[in-house]
């Protein structure tokens, strides 16, 4: 396990991990799939970063409409894709990259701050097991789930900038209330690909006890990072290089 308060340098030596039994081509091309309450435009500064550092980079802009959805969705964006990829996602994008995660053009995954769930969990049972210091979400008349405003700053982006946090608040994209009830009905992909993993030790959104009892069993190279659930705009750095490292990982 990795502990960093500072960027990891991209040229750390990966280590071997289970599920990787043959080397892939080194992946040119990076697939991002964003969480609950937020959508793909969280990942421009690590987007930036990737595509600076020579990378083609892919946003999934899943409908949150039900886990099926938004793995059909990721999919259809692996589809275009030229090449071997790395599969990234935050939060609830861990379960829909978990399913997803089987195209062949797959060659590794990161979660951020993510689910990582097996065969037949779901990430509701997941969360009652290991509760999460946010009581802030509730669900609309129609079976969306919302996070409150008054709590999403300091819940979901604690370490951004009070302003920054608020407008996500305002911007947020709800999820499928059913999509936490959705058993995985896949083989899990990380047991059979290389996987990187961030815990975001100051997560509420997400036990952070929970991301590291998941990571380890899915024998991730786990990295961990102080930073609110929201890592990807607070330290896109340090996230850009585990997801570079699980690039050169492939080689």
């Amino acid at each position: 396990m990795t502990n960093i308060s500072a960027p990891l340098s991209a040229a750390a030596s990966p280590i071997a991990l289970a599920g990787a039994s043959d080397m892939a081509a080194p992946a040119k091309t990076i697939v991002l799939v964003h969480g609950a309450f937020a959508d793909g435009s969280g990942w421009k500064p690590v987007a930036d970063i990737l595509i600076k550092d020579g990378y083609k980079v892919a946003i999934v802009q899943q409908p949150m409409t039900s886990l099926e959805d938004d793995v059909a969705a990721t999919g259809r964006i692996l589809d275009r894709q030229d090449g071997s990829v790395v599969l990234v996602a935050h939060s609830y994008g861990g379960a829909v990259i978990t399913e997803a995660g089987n195209h062949p053009k797959v060659t590794a995954l990161v979660y951020v701050a993510a689910f990582a769930p097996d065969t037949g969990e779901v990430l509701g049972g997941l969360l009652e097991k290991t509760p999460s210091a946010s009581t802030g979400i509730a669900p609309s008349k129609d079976g969306f789930l919302f996070l409150d405003p008054a709590v999403y700053a300091a819940d979901f982006a604690g370490d951004l900038p009070k302003a920054e946090g608020e407008f996500l608040a305002l911007s947020q994209m709800p999820v499928a209330a059913k999509a936490f009830g959705t058993a995985i009905s896949q083989q899990p992909a990380w047991k059979v690909k290389p996987t990187f993993a961030i815990v975001s030790t100051q997560d509420r959104m997400i036990n952070p006890d929970l991301e590291r009892s998941m990571y380890k069993r899915a024998k991730a190279h786990v990295t961990e990072i102080k930073a609110s659930h929201a890592v990807f705009l607070s330290q896109p750095r340090a996230v850009a290089n585990v997801i570079v490292e699980a690039a050169r990982y492939t080689s």
